[in-house]
């Protein structure tokens, strides 16, 4: 997964919206190795009591959660509110540690420039609406959500992990699982797709307006 920070403007007059990378945890949902399930996600305007997270899966009022997040490192908090596309978590952290959390979300809002999004290739990059659909074989869809693409692939995070060589669709584009890892699995595109037009052909056209902090 990318390790980018995406700031979002929406004019001169309104606050920037800061989205970061990460990946998360609930403590009380396991696989079947009885290991903790880890999904992908994306923290958005975080602050040093709360933040809303866009995930790939529903959450429970008063779960705890485990996220680690770039750029913020390991926070551990209660699901306070659950949303259409993800959900809010507060953030326990020790006064001495608040400082420091503070310092770097200041210094994240502050460093606008760190998202570099080069399109050529395979270069791969986020994208600004991270939602997609996954429609499976036996026709089953799931939302799933999309941590980095390129013109031949994408790494993706849902509820169901496809074993390695299904085919499947993401968005409008029939892929392959390719991997497995930490977050969820890899994609190859069985056609290679234009970098200027992915992105909006594995946009899930629901979610266009997805940014759950406002």
């Amino acid at each position: 997964m990318s390790d980018d920070v995406m700031i979002v403007e929406h004019g001169p007059d309104t606050r920037k919206i800061v989205t970061v990378a990460g990946r998360f945890s609930f403590a009380d949902v396991r696989d079947g190795r009885g290991e903790r399930r880890v999904f992908g996600c994306r923290a958005i305007n975080p602050t040093v009591r709360e933040i809303s997270v866009a995930a790939p899966v529903s959450a429970k009022m008063g779960a705890r959660v485990i996220a680690h997040l770039d750029h913020l490192g390991k926070l551990d908090g209660l699901v306070t509110q659950v949303l259409q596309r993800g959900f809010v978590m507060g953030i326990h952290v020790k006064q001495k540690d608040r400082r420091k959390l503070a310092a770097k979300i200041e210094w994240l809002e502050q460093h606008n420039n760190l998202e570099v999004r080069e399109q050529r290739a395979d270069s791969r990059f986020i994208p600004k609406n991270p939602y997609s659909r996954m429609i499976l074989s036996d026709g089953r869809t799931e939302t799933c959500l999309i941590l980095d693409l390129s013109g031949s692939g994408a790494a993706v995070s849902a509820d169901t992990i496809p074993a390695v060589g299904t085919i499947l669709a993401v968005g409008t584009i029939v892929s392959r699982v390719v991997r497995h890892f930490e977050e969820g699995f890899a994609v190859r595109f069985i056609e290679r797709q234009q970098p200027e037009t992915v992105e909006m052909s594995l946009a899930d056209s629901d979610t266009s307006q997805w940014d759950i902090a406002t």
